[in-house]
């Protein structure tokens, strides 16, 4: 069985299981935090890993999973689109 490594923003599967990106390596507990394509967090010990047995794949297509939007939400944008509500994280600075 080839040794996966964990990396921070690569994607993987388990045989039968969920699409999931590994968010967070904390090596002093020996955890790694995943991330569910449903935008489910959880945790994994370091040692379980290799007995989960995951399969590094491409990330999705469809980044919207996590996002909690229906298609009917995006329907009809453009990639550059703003969507509505968005704020300028930037404008919330204080400028003095």
């Amino acid at each position: 069985m080839a040794d996966i490594t964990p990396r921070i923003g690569h994607w993987f599967r388990r045989p039968g299981g969920p699409l999931f990106e590994v968010v967070a390596i904390d090596d002093d507990a020996s955890t790694i935090e995943i991330q569910l394509f449903d935008g489910t967090i959880d945790e994994v010990d370091a040692e379980s890993w290799p007995d989960w047995r995951p399969i590094e794949v491409s990330a999705p297509e469809d980044w919207s999973g996590s996002v909690d939007m229906d298609p009917e939400d995006y329907a009809g944008r453009s990639e550059g689109d703003i969507p509505a509500g968005y704020h300028d994280p930037l404008a919330f600075l204080d400028r003095s």
